[in-house]
């Protein structure tokens, strides 16, 4: 069934609210159709001087901003390839700052967890008391774990973790960049990465990876640190305006598209939106509960991502049977994630969505609920 929308977007799957893949406007997606060319050349480095210009701005770096035809997982682990040789001390608070340490150890890397319940965000002097305990190369954290709907600090993690002098802090911000607030130089963030399909508003296919000068000093140190994700090599050919193998063209013409209608929207509106999305998000499951029907944020108050929203359902209630009757109704939201799956449904309040479109679904699913 098409479901058509006044933007002019067409959604044969429904209208999505899902925490990645989300909707991509048409104009970006029409992009993808302009013919093949050559990825070298001085045609080329000016298109990918522009691209460095907007992921600059979304990523507040002045550094190179490495564009890989991957997933977020595959940045995970160039991270973690790049960033350690020995023992990393990984922060665990939802499924994928798991996955982040499950990497490091098929790595055949030492991993030590600071492991929290999930719903809770990290506390600095809780990381501060592990990292004094042994030497680690890096510590991973997820900025928004999307399992959650969890917002860590990544300014106070970072004052603990430089602290430690040789240590680096490596971030997944798959579901945080292009939605919620992140200063990759002002915090002093080792290493960041994202994938274009959550709130830069992308198709699937491509990521993005921001390193410090002391992530790329320490990457020219570790052996075996593979081919595909060279940092190394990532840092040496970004600096001529190339990458070192063929980028995925079609999506940075959507990607070239992309930023530029964020660039007129400005980061800080874009931040905004996001943050207003989420509070009235939070506000509906207050009323819900307060009509009788209890809901639950799974994220503890104060450390909320603006991206995205895990509900916790009554209980006797099947999270998984209210996806469902959304997607009858030609919405789509995600499921729970992970052993949060049967009692938690997700809203991924990301990408270009409006205030107005979220109204519509927690109509939607209100009318379902009562």
């Amino acid at each position: 069934m098409n479901h058509p929308d006044p933007k002019g977007v067409n959604r044969p799957y429904g209208r999505f609210f899902l925490p990645g893949p989300v909707e991509v406007r048409p104009e970006v997606l029409a992009a993808q159709l302009q013919p093949m060319t050559g990825h070298r050349g001085p045609d080329v480095q000016a298109f990918i001087g522009e691209l460095q210009t907007g992921l600059k701005d979304a990523f507040r770096t002045e550094r190179p901003v490495f564009i890989v035809p991957c997933s977020g997982t595959g940045l995970m682990e160039a991270a973690i390839r790049n960033g350690a040789s020995n023992r990393v001390l990984s922060l665990v608070n939802g499924a994928f700052s798991k996955r982040f340490s499950s990497i490091a150890r098929q790595c055949a890397l030492e991993v030590d967890e600071v492991s929290i319940p999930w719903g809770e965000a990290h506390d600095p002097d809780q990381v501060s008391t592990a990292l004094s305990v042994k030497k680690y190369d890096a510590v991973t954290v997820a900025h928004s774990e999307t399992s959650t709907g969890v917002l860590n600090d990544l300014q106070m993690l970072s004052e603990v973790v430089h602290q430690h002098e040789g240590t680096l802090l490596l971030v997944d911000s798959v579901s945080g960049a292009a939605g919620a607030e992140l200063q990759t130089d002002l915090w002093g963030l080792d290493f960041v990465l994202t994938g274009g399909q959550k709130a830069f508003s992308l198709p699937p296919g491509v990521s993005f990876g921001v390193a410090s000068s002391s992530m790329i000093e320490r990457a020219e140190e570790v052996g075996g640190r593979g081919y595909y994700f060279d940092l190394v090599r990532y840092s040496e050919n970004i600096e001529k305006l190339q990458t070192p193998t063929t980028p995925a063209l079609s999506t940075l013409f959507a990607l070239q598209v992309q930023l530029r209608l964020m660039a007129e929207e400005t980061m800080e509106g874009r931040w905004l939106r996001h943050q207003k999305m989420a509070e009235r998000t939070w506000a509906w499951v207050e009323e819900m509960s307060s009509s009788g029907i209890r809901l639950k944020v799974v994220a503890a108050e104060g450390h909320r991502s603006p991206t995205v929203t895990a509900i916790q359902v009554p209980d006797g209630v099947s999270a998984p049977s209210i996806v469902d009757a959304v997607k009858d109704r030609g919405w789509v939201i995600g499921g729970g994630y992970g052993k949060l799956k049967p009692t938690t449904f997700r809203i991924g309040h990301m990408g270009e969505h409006t205030e107005d479109e979220l109204e519509g679904l927690l109509s939607v699913l209100a009318e379902i609920l009562v």
